[in-house]
């Protein structure tokens, strides 16, 4: 023990361990006696610390090392003194490199940040974005109100994302951060299009995260901008965790209103198709399976699925190669070609590429009973086109419903 604390409930522990068990943890009770803190302050122990230091002292022929006085942890008072020299355009930059060492030192840090007001603060400072950053930033030397020492304006921005990003805020901080309006879902759609990788990472994650906890209705209003965004992320495979959660967003967003339309338009159809030409690893096809499935369930997407050159083929060559789930998304994305837009060339190549046969095959196997309706519904519609069909070979007859 280097740096006795003592919880509301009168019990002395290790700061890094306790620190640990209730930030890290997540849990808000003393681990001893297990009542409820009513706050999560811990109170330093002097006295046992110098004893310790004593007893260090004493022992010191015993190869024990006296451990130095510990460094006072931040308070909110010190972050509060932070914000306001941040809001000053000439101190921003060092200010913020402050703040972001600050919450890189622990958890205790992070939530001490938090509860300071430093949310809302970097959510202005990244709403700033949405301004020309070129005119802000001749705006600022024209006022004598930016120098070489602060950075530029979009530094700025990014600084402060990144440190939002790395405060891991808390669902009641998220739902504030939605609260303010839709106009900072749009500033961090305006830092994917503008900045670096690393913080179009950021933003994508943290955009994940807002819809994580926001209310259905609200999944409905969002801009096709933010879609075109999103999708040129995927596209640009920018990093592993910003085309996972760029995937989970399109997934979490199309079932709501015209998104699905939004999503389209931004070319999402195309990348997810592409995508999926070179994709093996398990989950990531799965969920790009559920994307397309979504949007194929209106004309636009069906109609961009089928008109690809690969699109019925890839989506085919998933059929029974990856999990039951992707099979049986896969059966969801055909089902909506064969049933909504059932052209004589949509139906000649789904048996080209042997859609028609593993489709057979499909109902002799373990699979969901949904996914087993849809695709004898299929079949069924379309018996006289497929049933005689050479692709077709003779021991999958038997199982061609009729």
């Amino acid at each position: 023990m280097r740096d006795p604390v003592t919880l509301a409930t009168g019990i002395t522990y290790d700061r890094e361990s306790i620190e640990r068990w209730i930030f890290a943890g997540k849990h808000e009770t003393c681990p001893v006696s297990k009542q409820p803190l009513p706050d999560l302050e811990l109170t330093p122990n002097h006295t046992l610390r110098r004893l310790i230091q004593a007893w260090c002292t004493a022992n010191a022929s015993h190869g024990i090392e006296r451990f130095p006085t510990p460094r006072p942890p931040v308070d909110k008072a010190q972050i509060a003194a932070l914000l306001d020299e941040a809001k000053l355009p000439r101190s921003r930059m060092s200010a913020l490199r402050k703040l972001k060492a600050i919450i890189s030192e622990s958890d205790r840090n992070k939530r001490c940040v938090e509860a300071a007001g430093a949310v809302d603060f970097l959510a202005s400072v990244i709403e700033e974005s949405r301004s020309n950053p070129r005119e802000r930033e001749q705006d600022q030397q024209d006022e004598g109100l930016f120098d070489d020492v602060t950075g530029s304006v979009s530094a700025a921005h990014d600084e402060a994302l990144n440190i939002l990003y790395s405060l891991q805020v808390s669902e009641q901080s998220l739902l504030h951060l939605i609260e303010r309006n839709n106009d900072f879902m749009e500033s961090l759609a305006t830092i994917l299009r503008r900045s670096n990788y690393q913080s179009r990472t950021h933003a994508m994650l943290l955009i994940k995260s807002l819809l994580s906890v926001m209310a259905p209705a609200r999944l409905k209003g969002f801009s096709k901008e933010l879609f075109g965004e999103v999708v040129k992320v995927l596209r640009d495979q920018i990093s592993y965790p910003a085309t996972k959660a760029a995937v989970q967003v399109l997934g979490g967003l199309s079932p709501w209103g015209r998104n699905r339309v939004k999503a389209v338009e931004a070319g999402a159809v195309r990348v997810v198709i592409e995508l999926l030409l070179d994709k093996t690893e398990r989950r990531a096809c799965e969920m790009m399976l559920v994307v397309l499935d979504q949007l194929c369930r209106c004309a636009e997407g069906r109609a961009e699925m089928v008109g690809h050159a690969a699109g019925i083929a890839v989506v085919t060559k998933k059929l029974l190669r990856v999990s039951r789930v992707a099979s049986e998304r896969v059966v969801g994305i055909l089902y909506s070609a064969a049933r909504f837009s059932p052209t004589r060339a949509v139906l000649q190549e789904m048996k080209q590429v042997g859609a028609v046969a593993k489709l057979c095959m499909l109902l002799q196997v373990d699979c969901g009973e949904k996914a087993k309706e849809k695709v004898k519904e299929m079949l069924r519609l379309h018996s006289k086109v497929w049933r005689n069909s050479l692709c077709l070979a003779p021991s999958l007859l038997a199982s061609y419903p009729r």
